[in-house]
């Protein structure tokens, strides 16, 4: 059983350094399709998304170290950093199930909701504009 679990943690280490790659290296181009954005929200999130994506990627590398050791014997260091690691995607991906609903809405919504933002802050322009003039 914990060699299964050594396992499963090396699969979610090379799945965080693959969001590592789409989130820090290509935000603005392949990882548009992936993640449903325009070009507008990806430029507008390119540095979150870079900092994001190293978070992944430390966490990529605390679980894949954490399984390496464990697979080469190397057991109380080995599970504390498996835990920490895969501990730490679990509550993230718990905490962004509860903060992030826009996750859900296809990339139609979420393309209109853009919209209807542009468009408010265009409207407010104006409107100062106006009181000013």
């Amino acid at each position: 059983m914990l060699i299964v679990a050594a396992v499963l943690a090396l699969l979610a280490a090379a799945l965080h350094v693959y969001i590592w790659y789409l989130e820090s290296v290509a935000w603005t181009g392949a990882a548009r399709s992936v993640f449903g954005t325009s070009a507008e929200e990806a430029e507008a999130t390119r540095e979150m998304a870079y900092n994001q994506g190293f978070y992944n990627l430390f966490l990529a590398v605390q679980a894949g170290v954490g399984a390496l050791s464990f697979l080469l014997g190397h057991r109380g260091i080995g599970a504390a950093l498996i835990f920490a690691g895969a501990g730490s995607m679990l509550a993230a991906a718990a905490s962004g199930s509860t903060v992030w609903p826009s996750v859900s809405q296809s990339s139609h919504e979420r393309r209109a909701r853009t919209r209807h933002l542009a468009a408010s802050s265009s409207n407010c322009s104006r409107l100062r504009w106006r009181e000013r003039n």
